[in-house]
């Protein structure tokens, strides 16, 4: 009997479940069910989805991709030696559909490739593993980076989308690293000793062993420690610019803190298992090691055309990035950005209308309440005393309300299809799941424009 039977053996048995008894009639006659047989069933992968089915459309747009880049790596030939490779497009596909879907995980893609019929369709017969899907993920963050410029570029070429008007948003997203792998000089030091160690030891163990299958377990136990080495390597590393960030803005001394407590709070520190993380205020308030992640949208259509991510815990002085960012990719510059008041920063101000952008931001308000904030300040520049101005009028703030309704909306979208925690490691890795998440946005987004259009 097995276990879930075994919760109900103590119940008493109803006539309903008992045995019945050959009547005047004879028993009654009843299918059974037998789930020990092997079935063997026909299957048509087409049949298996609607025509009109989200899968179809994420190939549809896969095959309109320029993929041969990834087509020119294959080393398996034709009228060579050599196991075909996975056709990219199927990869693409696999994780485009995955982000709409909300899955981050390699693993759980490999799991729906088996159970889920619209994976399997994407498939079409093909195993894939999620060793593959997560080298396929991250490998190639220049080929995202075009992906995403081609087919924002394709939709402008179309006029479906206009670089007029622009909004742009940070959000702070949960970094792969727990608060208590950020260690201070010290420790990681030490960390840094045990580790190699570590390895010496386990290298002198594979040279000593006289059997293969020890050899290859301290191999693999050697591939750990070298491995665990290099995490911390890294975290002195990005301790070093850590440093240097606390002696240029040192943290200050609370009232009434003891000097111990100031001691071990302002000591700088760095994750030994994600060394670029940073602990950052996060919405609720609570710190925690994150991301900032950076999309700039139009206004019009909602199509992200700019993508960046730091780890940086505040979004002043990203708005001039993001401004060449987007002018690097299009070959034009938005007209007009809409940002919150943490991008308000006099210089980016001053460069955006310098190069030909009007800056939308609120004006934050004076310590003085009896000085209008909308009037120039005797030391303003020309461009911050117009932007004081500007944000004065009825005009400004009914552009203004867009920022909200086209930023704060793509980046809800984005939270409810999973990006609420990265699950890799390291800026590179953590900005290629940043594009496929703009990537998969702009698809879904570029099916509403094309029908509206």
């Amino acid at each position: 009997m097995n276990e879930q039977a075994l919760l109900f053996a103590a119940l008493p048995e109803s006539a309903a479940v008992t045995q019945w008894s050959a009547g005047a009639e004879g028993a009654p006659r009843v299918l059974l069910a037998e789930r020990d047989q092997i079935e063997l069933r026909p299957m048509d992968l087409e049949a298996t989805i609607s025509l009109d089915h989200p899968a179809r459309s994420v190939w549809a747009f896969v095959e309109r991709l320029d993929l041969s880049a990834l087509y020119g790596e294959i080393g398996s030939v034709e009228g060579r030696a050599g196991r075909a490779a996975i056709d990219p497009k199927i990869l693409m596909a696999l994780w485009l559909y995955a982000t709409v879907d909300g899955v981050g995980s390699a693993r759980e893609i490999e799991r729906l490739t088996q159970a889920h019929d619209g994976y399997r369709w994407i498939c079409g017969g093909v195993n894939v593993n999620h060793h593959t899907l997560s080298d396929f993920r991250c490998t190639r963050l220049d080929l995202l980076d075009d992906w995403l410029t081609h087919s924002v570029a394709v939709l402008m070429d179309q006029d479906l989308v206009k670089l007029e008007r622009v909004a742009q948003d940070g959000m702070r997203v949960r970094a792969s690293a727990g608060a208590a792998s950020f260690r201070r000089r010290s420790t990681l030091e030490r960390c840094m000793e045990e580790a190699r160690s570590q390895v010496q030891a386990l290298k002198g163990e594979i040279e000593a062993a006289p059997d293969a299958s020890n050899r290859r377990r301290r191999a693999a136990r050697e591939r750990a420690a070298v491995e665990r080495q290099k995490r911390v390597a890294q975290a002195l590393e990005q301790l070093a610019q850590v440093e240097e960030q606390k002696k240029k803005k040192p943290v200050a001394k609370k009232e009434h803190e003891t000097e111990e407590h100031y001691a071990k709070r302002s000591d700088p520190r760095a994750s030994s298992t994600d060394s670029e993380a940073r602990v950052m205020k996060m919405a609720d308030g609570g710190f925690r090691p994150a991301y900032n992640v950076q999309f700039s949208t139009t206004t019009g259509s909602q199509i992200i055309v700019g993508v960046d991510v730091n780890n940086i815990g505040s979004d002043l002085g990203q708005l001039s990035p993001m401004l060449d960012q987007v002018e690097q990719r299009y070959d034009e510059r938005p007209a007009q950005c809409l940002v919150d008041g943490g991008y308000a920063r006099h210089d980016d101000i001053e460069d955006a209308q310098r190069r030909g952008t009007t800056v939308y931001a609120p004006v934050p308000k004076p310590k003085d309440p009896s000085r209008d904030p909308h009037m120039a300040l005797p030391d303003d520049s020309e461009a911050v005393a117009q932007w004081r101005e500007r944000m004065g009028t009825e005009a400004a703030k009914d552009i203004y309300k867009q920022r909200a309704a086209t930023a704060e909306c793509v980046n809800a979208i984005a939270r409810g299809r999973g990006l609420t925690k990265f699950l890799v490691r390291g800026l590179s890795k953590v900005k290629a799941v940043a594009l496929w998440y703009a990537i998969a946005h702009n698809m879904m987004r570029a099916m509403t424009v094309v029908q509206t259009a």
